[in-house]
């Protein structure tokens, strides 16, 4: 009786899948993008199921993200083209993966644009010069791109660093500003509301949007079965991929190598990135 209870005992144990203990992620959100971090819930929830448990971690700048990278304390980011770009150069991070969006676009590009009847841009400093010109902080349709015009720095310009590309357009037709230098995609959304506005120019090599990096301190095994679980996040892949779809506007990732950056890291070389630079022109 006791060793046909014993077998019992385990052909039970057999019977239950093993239970594996889930692995850490941390991934960064800037602190004043926590509000938005809601979008993230189904990606959590997701991630779960495949054995990746996430925390986010609220952090105050750039430089302190980098810190963060470098100490082990977050593991990823989510993060536009430019931030990417130097935390890649400065060797704390590689890229994953990206967003593909409903309309299957993963990438985006620099646009210039002024009131109507302004000049075609030429991409010199001169055009830019004594004027004012809104932009999004290290943004590679941005700042970035601005500083990597020649001989930007000596062309007297004033410039102001909008919250958004939606604001620095907003202050163009406000006449805050007399250029602003935007995402595509934004300008593309907004230009019908506003006539008195034209593209003036731009810079039509591509740069990847939203891409998640990964720390160069993590497990490379670890670092693949991150890439492989969001690779997997298809429009009817599971309920649990639907939400992060849903959730994130998107139709799922695609594998994003640095190759992707290539113009890239060229408007950051212009604009005189390296290793040293601490996330302020």
């Amino acid at each position: 009786m006791k060793k046909l209870i014993l077998l019992l005992v385990v052909a039970i144990l057999a019977a239950i899948p093993a239970v594996t203990s889930a692995e850490q992620l941390n991934i960064a959100i800037m602190r004043d993008s926590m509000s938005d971090s809601r979008k993230y819930v189904p990606l959590i929830a997701y991630l779960k199921t495949k054995g990746i448990e996430v925390s986010l971690v609220a952090t105050s700048s750039y430089p302190e993200a980098a810190r963060k990278f470098t100490s082990h304390e977050v593991d990823a980011m989510f993060s536009g083209s430019g931030v990417a770009g130097v935390m890649i150069i400065k060797d704390l991070a590689v890229p994953a993966v990206r967003p593909v969006d409903r309309d299957g676009r993963s990438t985006y590009w620099a646009v210039v644009v002024g009131p109507k009847g302004a000049p075609k841009f030429t991409r010199s400093a001169d055009y830019f010069r004594e004027k004012k010109v809104a932009f999004c902080s290290l943004a590679s349709s941005g700042e970035i791109y601005f500083q990597s015009l020649p001989n930007i720095k000596n062309a007297n310009v004033t410039t102001i660093k909008a919250e958004s590309h939606a604001a620095a357009i907003e202050m163009l037709s406000k006449k805050t500003v007399d250029f602003a230098i935007v995402k595509n995609r934004v300008w593309d959304k907004m230009k019908a509301n506003f006539p008195g506005l034209q593209l003036a120019g731009e810079d039509t090599d591509e740069n990847p949007d939203g891409t998640l990096i990964l720390s160069t301190k993590i497990d490379p095994q670890f670092a693949a079965k991150v890439s492989a679980a969001f690779l997997a996040i298809k429009e009817g892949a599971s309920p649990e991929a639907d939400a992060v779809c849903t959730g994130m506007t998107i139709k799922g990732f695609v594998k994003t190598t640095k190759e992707d950056f290539k113009h890239t890291f060229s408007l950051l070389k212009e604009a005189g990135v390296d290793k040293s630079f601490d996330f302020a022109f």
